[in-house]
């Protein structure tokens, strides 16, 4: 669409009109032109509820010169984009994996550690058959400290990766690339390897959420950038949370690589596939069988 000038009636001396389609468009010219040293004024017009920005006479071809390369540049690229789905950006849902955390280390403070001895990460008792310890392991924290730096995270990421793909859905993949990650931890670390905690777990989901724009290729090949922007934001976000060298870097990274594979096979699931009810259902009741199924193990083990 092309800028629509005239002349503004009843401003002087600023008689110069350019016309924005909205008011952050207005907004937007605006700074653009004022960062090339013309000055504007802002007008909105309620009598055809319009938007214009009023300049001087003689700045009036220079501006629109500035707003149609400003416009070409920004063709087809925004700050803000339509990943295309209408439902909620956030799922406060998550608060209840967090009470489920909360829970799990009060108990085992309650416990005298019992719960430590029988579901944290062991080599040797994973290497005996004790394989329930990966999934065990995700419920357990050290000290407050821990426990609190995955909470805040993980409410911030399942939060918004639970809106995305569903709730059971989310927590279910993010549960079982958490234990993908211990998993990974108990290949490469050297014996005896110990580990405990949900950050693997929420490094999947974040891996999840950094490939979410991926099913946006199915409607739009060209959203390519789009995409890429994703995955790159993901990356520098584990980048600062998940390798903290005071932390089991090969679990978050195993946990962060799950989440990717699992993020885009659920991005990629046909429409009729990814909002079949049947779909949370099922999730719900995998997870609540595999978290209770596994430290049953433990416990009667």
């Amino acid at each position: 669409m092309a800028a629509d000038d005239s002349t503004a009636q009843g401003f002087k001396p600023v008689p110069a009109a350019i016309r924005a389609y909205s008011k952050r468009q207005a907004m937007d010219w605006s700074l653009v032109l004022l960062s090339q040293g013309i000055e504007s004024t802002i007008e909105h017009r309620d009598d055809d509820n319009t938007w214009w920005l009023l300049v001087a006479p003689d700045q009036l071809e220079r501006a629109r010169s500035l707003i149609r390369l400003y416009r070409a540049e920004n063709l087809g690229w925004g700050w803000r984009q339509n990943l295309g789905w209408n439902g909620p950006v956030f799922h406060w849902g998550a608060l209840l994996w967090c009470w489920v955390l909360i829970l799990f280390h009060w108990l085992a403070g309650a416990l005298d550690g019992r719960l430590g001895e029988i579901g944290a990460m062991n080599s040797s008792a994973l290497g005996q058959g004790e394989w329930y310890r990966l999934f065990t392991a995700v419920s357990l924290h050290a000290d407050l400290a821990h426990l609190a730096a995955n909470a805040s995270t993980g409410l911030i990421v399942f939060g918004l990766a639970m809106a995305r793909y569903g709730a059971g859905t989310s927590l279910l993949a993010a549960f079982i690339a958490g234990a993908a990650g211990n998993l990974a931890g108990w290949f490469l670390h050297a014996a005896p390897y110990r580990g405990l905690g949900a950050s693997g777990m929420v490094m999947g989901g974040l891996g999840m959420l950094a490939v979410q724009s991926v099913f946006v290729l199915r409607r739009n090949p060209k959203a390519l950038r789009q995409v890429s922007a994703g995955l790159i934001g993901g990356f520098l976000l584990f980048v600062l949370v998940g390798l903290n060298p005071a932390s089991d870097v090969v679990a978050h990274a195993g946990g962060f690589v799950v989440g990717l594979v699992f993020g885009l096979g659920l991005a990629l699931l046909p429409d009729r596939v990814s909002e079949h009810p049947y779909k949370e259902r099922i999730s719900w009741t995998a997870l609540f069988f595999l978290f209770v199924g596994t430290w049953a193990l433990a416990w009667l083990h």
